[in-house]
């Protein structure tokens, strides 16, 4: 089954940025929040859905100072996830270790809030202010920990400093992987943190995974991948030039890397190339959603703008910084995702006539500190969201499961596992 959010309004807040300072407030909209027409922001002004200070934004042609804070109110649609809950593998009075499902982000950010597991657990086991000791890839399962005080993470932390955290996976590629053992420690370059794909490239940091053979299916390969670094899709990425990727990879296992799938490194495209033909296949394919982003993350201009980790970003009353972009956390990835959307809302469709959009008719729906509707139901259509006016289809249970899971997590003073999922049982057949 699926696990859906009913479409809710969220605030987007951010404190006027230095190169924004002297500039209008429509100046800054038309030149680093395009995806949206000028004409939605002169809707949502009139809409009462732009203030700044606290107070409406009635003319978008008023001058930003330093300090000014600026919120957006916007309509917003979480993508499905799989309903498969939450396990809970240890909780103590130090940490709480989770088996995630595949499909479900650890924090929010991009276009999901209430569908990640810092939210879930917060709402439905209680578990709040827990702090995270490493992270793993929306589409990744397995072994994920979260400790509850600080010193417990500044313990645990300092192990990952000193490299005493023994990481094991387990994943399902295609072919015949080779029996001896595999070493591969060539590095690895971000080639877009928005989509979230990355490539080998002598430019990037380095790296090395072992990898160890667990069995042969005749078309299908289980394997154990024991990461020595924790670069973003370091796993993945070091599969897919070894000629072997993740069987169900929505990225790595693409045909937009050409024949061979990026088998060393050839890829025969440019970085904008290849980002545009891996949108393009998805967006044939109706599966946008798998790569947890939308038309409106690809229109918006820059690659990593505001609002990252830079600090002067926001909190919501409930969650993490606040976020606009993709989510493209990957296993214990080691940066920061710089990106984000600050004040950017939903884009429209061409057909709609913003300037035409009653000016008396209230469109600003009382909202509360978590996000939700007040006075109006659910169910009602926000006339400012091309979501709320666009037909998609769900994701089948396929397409919300990659076959990567992260089996045991061991440190100076702790071990945790996870079952073996299903998938990588050597009588498995799909």
């Amino acid at each position: 089954g699926l696990r859906k959010v009913r479409p809710y309004y969220f605030d987007f807040r951010t404190y006027c940025k230095g190169r924004w300072v002297g500039r209008s407030l429509l100046d800054v909209f038309g030149t680093e929040f395009r995806a949206q027409p000028l004409a939605y922001y002169r809707a949502a002004a009139r809409a009462g859905r732009l203030r700044l200070n606290e107070e409406p934004v009635r003319d978008l042609d008023v001058v930003l100072k330093n300090n000014d804070f600026l919120r957006n109110t916007v309509h917003r649609h979480e993508p499905p996830v799989t309903a498969q809950p939450i396990r809970i593998l240890v909780e103590d009075e130090e940490v709480v270790v989770v088996d995630k499902p595949s499909s479900l982000p650890v924090h929010p950010c991009g276009r999901f809030r209430h569908n990640t597991v810092i939210f879930i657990l917060g709402k439905e086991h209680g578990l709040r202010e827990l702090h995270t000791l490493h992270r793993l890839d929306r589409m990744t399962s397995g072994v994920l920990m979260f400790a509850k005080t600080t010193a417990v993470s500044k313990r645990i932390d300092e192990q990952v400093r000193q490299r005493q955290l023994e990481k094991e996976y387990v994943c399902r590629v295609v072919g015949e992987f080779p029996e001896h053992e595999v070493v591969c420690d060539e590095p690895i370059l971000v080639v877009s943190y928005k989509v979230g794909v990355c490539r080998v490239d002598p430019r990037g940091k380095p790296c090395q995974t072992l990898f160890q053979r667990l069995s042969y299916n005749g078309s299908t390969s289980v394997v154990r991948c024991l990461p020595r670094t924790g670069r973003t899709h370091q796993i993945r990425v070091h599969l897919q030039f070894l000629g072997h990727p993740i069987v169900n990879d929505p990225i790595y296992n693409m045909e937009a890397w050409g024949p061979g799938r990026g088998k060393g490194g050839n890829i025969g495209k440019t970085d904008e190339e290849l980002l545009k033909a891996l949108v393009e296949e998805h967006r044939s394919k109706q599966s946008l959603e798998v790569l947890g982003i939308g038309e409106e993350d690809l229109n918006s201009s820059g690659e990593s703008k505001d609002c990252g980790n830079s600090g002067d970003c926001t909190k919501s009353a409930e969650v993490d910084p606040i976020n606009g972009s993709s989510c493209s956390a990957e296993d214990e990835r080691d940066v920061k995702d710089p990106e984000s959307n600050d004040v950017a809302a939903c884009p429209l469709n061409s057909d709609v006539n913003l300037e035409m959009l009653d000016k008396d008719k209230e469109l600003s729906l009382c909202v509360n500190q978590g996000g939700q509707m007040g006075e109006k139901g659910w169910e009602e259509k926000d006339p400012l969201c091309v979501e709320c006016r666009t037909s998609r289809r769900d994701p089948s249970p396929k397409e919300l499961v990659m076959f990567l899971h992260a089996l045991r997590y061991k440190g100076a003073d702790f071990e945790y596992c996870s079952n073996m999922p299903e998938w990588a049982m050597e009588d498995w057949e799909e």
